[in-house]
C-alpha cells in the first residue's frame, strides 16, 4: 500500500487545494467532504471561499444552503439561496434555480 492510498479523501483534496487554490471543483469537493464528515466549521469556510472566488459555481449554493439548514441556520441559508438564485439566473441554469427556490420556500 502506497502513502497515497493511506491518505483520506479530505487529505487528498486539501493537497489539491494547496497546489491549486483557485480550483473550484476541488474546493467544492473539500467543502462537501467536510460537511459529510461533520466538520461544518471547515465546510462553512470552504463554501464561503468558493462562493466569493467563484460566484458562478452554482452547485455550491444549494449544497451550502442545505448544510446551513441542517445546522438550524435558516437565515444564513436564505441569504446563500438568494445569491445562488441570482447567479443561476445570470448563468441561465433554470434547474438549479428551481431547486434553490424550492428550498428557499421551505425555509421561509
Amino acid at each position: 500500500m502506497t502513502t497515497e492510498q493511506k491518505k483520506s479523501r479530505r487529505q487528498l483534496l486539501e493537497e489539491f487545494i494547496a497546489k491549486k487554490p483557485e480550483d473550484a471543483f476541488s474546493r467544492y469537493g473539500l467543502a462537501l467532504e467536510c460537511a459529510n464528515t461533520g466538520d461544518t466549521a471547515a465546510a462553512d469556510t470552504h463554501f464561503r471561499v468558493l462562493n466569493d472566488r467563484h460566484p458562478d459555481y452554482i452547485p455550491a449554493y444549494l449544497m451550502y444552503a442545505q448544510m446551513l439548514a441542517r445546522e438550524s441556520r435558516s437565515a444564513d441559508a436564505r441569504q446563500v439561496l438568494t445569491k445562488g438564485i441570482l447567479e443561476a439566473g445570470k448563468k441561465g441554469d433554470g434547474h438549479a434555480r428551481s431547486e434553490m427556490e424550492s428550498l428557499l420556500s421551505e425555509l421561509s
